[in-house]
């Protein structure tokens, strides 16, 4: 029995959408890792592509088949190679891959050198048009940072706080996962880490002391390390602290290309 197609038939209202398919698929993956080769985890898919103004509808079903045709071969270098499939697949003039997944890199304890896995949020955004591919790759770094202006108003202490450090960047070369989190580290009072004995706490908590960092300053010195990569051409960085003495959290966000305001009207009231 031939059953009838209803996504191809023709809508009431013939109107273009830019995006169509699937949210929240779990996936198995392999992602390049600097020091293994590969890292196994577990992908959160969302795949998309336009759909013409004369279809109903797109077939959800034909996503699933196209990342099943890579099994876990998913990675940076062949996500161009999967858009094309999907909008072959789908008679579609563009396709997006957004993927976000938990990446692991083992960290040593600064002082007793004791070793353990760090967990990162990773994230590969990308999309395919008829004449241009584009790729945003990012991870999420937990940092310690402490404030400058506690240091300075305290006779001794000052409060500190974990925070969330955001990368994205395009490039016109190939970019390290480890290298993004390395910058943001660095940017940072001090890295966290996943295991720390007494010695080690003691190190974590005198060198942040030393290294006070507003989010501010957390922003601009990532970004002055991005700026210094001649193969990025565009990134975004936040940060945001969990302030432990306020009842709000800290952020701060710069985009490059720097945005121009001079040239833009004021609104008088």
């Amino acid at each position: 029995m031939k059953l009838p197609d209803i996504q191809s038939s023709h809508p009431e209202e013939q109107i273009p959408i830019e995006k169509v398919g699937i949210k929240n698929l779990r996936y198995p993956i392999k992602v390049l890792d600097r020091s293994k080769g590969y890292q196994e985890t577990v992908g959160e898919f969302n795949l998309y592509v336009d759909l013409p103004s004369h279809f109903k509808g797109t077939h959800m079903s034909r996503f699933i088949e196209v990342l099943n045709e890579f099994k876990e071969e998913i990675h940076v270098k062949n996500i161009n190679e999967i858009l094309k499939r999907l909008k072959k697949k789908l008679s579609a003039r563009a396709a997006h891959l957004e993927v976000y997944f938990p990446y692991f890199i083992e960290k040593k304890a600064p002082v007793t050198g004791i070793p353990s896995l760090m967990e990162y949020q990773a994230f590969m955004l990308a999309s395919l048009f008829p004449r241009k591919f584009d790729l945003i790759l990012g991870v999420k770094v937990p940092v310690m940072t402490l404030c400058p202006c506690s240091k300075s108003i305290s006779q001794y202490g000052a409060h500190n706080q974990r925070g969330i450090v955001s990368v994205a960047v395009r490039s016109r070369g190939f970019i390290w996962l480890e290298e993004l989190i390395e910058i943001a580290e660095e940017s940072a009072s001090s890295p966290v880490y996943p295991l720390l004995k007494r010695p080690d706490e003691k190190y974590v908590t005198e060198r942040a002391y030393e290294n006070p960092k507003f989010v501010e300053d957390v922003v601009r010195g990532v970004s002055i390390k991005l700026l210094q990569r001649k193969e990025i051409y565009w990134f975004t960085v936040e940060a945001e602290n969990m302030e432990s003495i306020h009842g709000h959290n800290a952020y701060a966000c710069i985009h490059y290309p720097f945005r121009d305001y001079s040239s833009e009207s004021s609104i008088s009231m």
